[in-house]
């Protein structure tokens, strides 16, 4: 059976399941906003009862947040969640957190140097690279920025 690209770019769409879309924005909205609401609710217990300042609270809340998402990748529960949630689950730190762990956990058989150490990075580590490059070429141009205005 020969077709040209546009024949069998309809054969395709004609047969492939149609995705819940509502549903899937709807998941993604109250996982990844329940993330949120979980992580405000540590602002204030750190804040309100254990007295920390605005910056330690912030610190103390991203440190529960990476450990949660570390033991739910490591359980494989954060992939089962992720399933459901899509994109929810992509709430900036609980995503590179499960980034970062992924790798690492399914290389742990290799052992720790050349398993986890070397493949820990393979999913977050253009991030962290162009991340930083980034920021420092920001850095830099704001630099040469204040030396003009003053």
């Amino acid at each position: 059976m020969h077709m040209d690209k546009k024949s069998y770019g309809k054969y395709v769409t004609a047969r492939a399941p149609r995705s819940p879309i509502a549903t899937n924005c709807l998941w993604a909205f109250l996982v990844g906003g329940g993330i949120c609401l979980f992580a405000e609710g540590l602002n204030q217990l750190f804040e309100r009862v254990f007295g920390l300042n605005q910056q330690d609270t912030g610190t103390a809340t991203a440190i529960i947040l990476v450990l949660i998402a570390v033991v739910l990748t490591a359980l494989g529960l954060f992939d089962r969640i992720a399933k459901r949630a899509g994109g929810g689950t992509l709430v900036p730190i609980t995503g590179f957190a499960n980034a970062v762990a992924s790798p690492a956990i399914d290389a742990r058989a290799e052992g720790f140097v050349l398993g986890v150490g070397a493949k820990i990075f393979t999913v977050a580590g253009p991030v962290l690279l162009y991340g930083t490059a980034a920021g420092t070429l920001y850095g830099i141009i704001y630099w040469i920025c204040t030396l003009f205005a003053a």
